[in-house]
Parts: C-alpha cells; sequence; structure tokens
C-alpha cells in the first residue's frame, strides 16, 4: 500500500510525499561512535520519496545486502514551501508536524562506499529505508529546540535524545537546507540521529516515540 502523510489522529494529509532531506552526524557522539569526523558545515544528502513506508503493522528490511541499521530520528513535515533565505517566522510557519521516524542504513555498504569517496545514495535510498509513523501538529512543540526522540528495541532502550543536543537547531538547519535548493510542501526533513545505532532483525520489537507527546509500537516483519 503507498504511503500517505497523516496526523495521529488519522486525518490525512492532502499535501503530497516529496523529497526526504536528511542531515548527517547532527549529533556529536553519533559521529564519535562510528569514528567519523563532526563537520565544520551541514552534512546533506537526499533520500528520494519512494523509499518511504508506513510504520503501522510493522516493515520489512533487505535481508541480502550486510547489516541493516536503525537511526532514530525527528522528522519535520513541511506545509509550506520555502526557497531562497527564509526567516526564523517563515520556518516555524511552513512546518506542518513532527514524527519520531526511522532512517535505515545498509551499513556495510555504506562503508564502501565511504571508503571509495563515493555518495551515500545506494546505502541510503533503498525501498523501505524511511519509515514513518503519523505527525503530530506542529503546534504541539513551543520551542523546536526540546525535542526528545527515543527508540526501545525488544524492551531495550537503545536511543534517548533531543534537539538541544544538535549541532545544527532545527530551524536553523531548514534555513541553510532552503538557501541550497527549494523545499515543497509535503517533503520531510529527518534531523539527525542520536548515538546508540546498530542493527535491525527481523522480528524486533520496537517503540518509536517523541516522549510525552507521541508513541508508537511496531515490529521489523
Amino acid at each position: 500500500m503507498s504511503y500517505q502523510h497523516q496526523y495521529v489522529d488519522g486525518t490525512r494529509i492532502h499535501f503530497p510525499l516529496g523529497k526526504v532531506v536528511c542531515i548527517g552526524r547532527n549529533y556529536a557522539e553519533h559521529a564519535k561512535e562510528l569514528n567519523n569526523p563532526v563537520p565544520t558545515e551541514p552534512l546533506l544528502f537526499i533520500k528520494p520519496g519512494s523509499c518511504v513506508v508506513s510504520l503501522d503493522g510493522g516493515f520489512k528490511i533487505p535481508t541480502e545486502r550486510g547489516s541493516v541499521h536503525y537511526e532514530a530520528e525527528i522528522a519535520v513535515l513541511l506545509g509550506k514551501p520555502l526557497s531562497t533565505n527564509p526567516s526564523k517566522e517563515e520556518v516555524l510557519d511552513a512546518i506542518s508536524g513532527y514524527a519520531p521516524a526511522l532512517d535505515l542504513t545498509l551499513r556495510d555498504l555504506q562503508a564502501r562506499l565511504k571508503e571509495k569517496g563515493l555518495p551515500w545514495e545506494l546505502a541510503k535510498s533503498f525501498d523501505g529505508a524511511c519509515v514513518l509513523p503519523p505527525f503530530v501538529a506542529g503546534s504541539s512543540f513551543n520551542d523546536p529546540g526540546d525535542i526528545g526522540i527515543r527508540l526501545t528495541i525488544n524492551g531495550e532502550v537503545r536511543q534517548d535524545g533531543n534537539s538541544a543536543l544538535m549541532l545544527n537547531p532545527i530551524v536553523p538547519m531548514i534555513q541553510h537546507m532552503a538557501a541550497q535548493f527549494s523545499l515543497q510542501a509535503g517533503d520531510v526533513i529527518l534531523t539527525g540521529t542520536p548515538a546508540g545505532v546498530g542493527p535491525l532483525s527481523p522480528g524486533d520489537e520496537l517503540v518509536l516515540e517523541l516522549p510525552g507527546v507521541s508513541r508508537f509500537e511496531s515490529r521489523v516483519l
């Protein structure tokens, strides 16, 4: 079944799924755990909308392409276009929703690509590589600088972060993205993952949440 943006109350969001714009190494502790240097400017890459699947009912991972790592991230849904140099107020007005997302990575393949100095798309853009639950309204948070993100797998908390720890906070991050290329209503921003990433396996039971705001249970099929 094709993915469709929706809010947690089941209301379908009318604008179509666009691209998924990601920022890498946006938490210093995550960069450190993978022995990566901390970027001096935002490290951006794009996943196509075709890689997005719903968290509801469980999701599949490729089992024949090496290790598949989970990366829990705060997802930001845009409801208005942004381009050139948007103000802070314009960015906040364009945020339609927030959700806890999974950015999935073929880690072995990514390591080989990085060794050769090649782009990451093959490791980041496979079908099912972005797992999204429903969104809460953008008005759910007074301050994008204080949003929690937590992932529990098989009863154990694996990732527990907060947007306050981001090297590039959400609003300046989106301003930087919009200065590089136009953002559209329906685009999703993945804002980076805190430390604690690791491999997924079929049968894993997951709880993905923005603590105190939204909570979703799912599993790897």
